[in-house]
């Protein structure tokens, strides 16, 4: 099975949707998308019709109306692009990656509380 391709930009808002909502027709991914930004239901549908084709979303074609729902969980979807990423922008450095993330955006007491649990793990449960 050859890797799903990597969404655009504004695939990956469809496929948020699709996350967010589970199962959508095109109707309801347009409703959700065009609140957020000025966007045509035939636009929608297109975007749909060439992700199906790319493999990022199945089509449920049962009923008249016609429901997608993407093919990889978030996570999956996630990780593919943030190894990418990694390669790409970070020479394969994890360590890189993660101090520029928190150098770049302000961290919460909860998200870092969740890191270091998570660090506590990657050791071993050590501390």
């Amino acid at each position: 099975m050859s890797p799903s391709p990597r969404p655009t930009d504004a695939e990956l808002a469809i496929l948020r949707v699709l996350w967010d909502r589970g199962p959508s027709t095109v109707r309801q991914v347009f409703e959700v998308l065009s609140a957020e930004r000025e966007l045509g239901y035939t636009t929608a549908l297109k975007m749909l019709q060439i992700m199906h084709e790319k493999g990022l979303v199945q089509r449920d074609v049962t009923d008249r109306t016609h429901v997608f729902a993407a093919t990889q969980t978030q996570v999956q979807t996630q990780r593919t692009l943030l190894d990418d990423l990694l390669d790409k922008a970070f020479g394969g450095s994890s360590l890189s990656l993660v101090m520029q993330a928190l150098a770049t955006r302000k961290t919460s007491r909860e998200e870092l509380a969740e890191i270091r649990k998570m660090l506590d793990q990657a050791e071993g449960g050590k501390r």
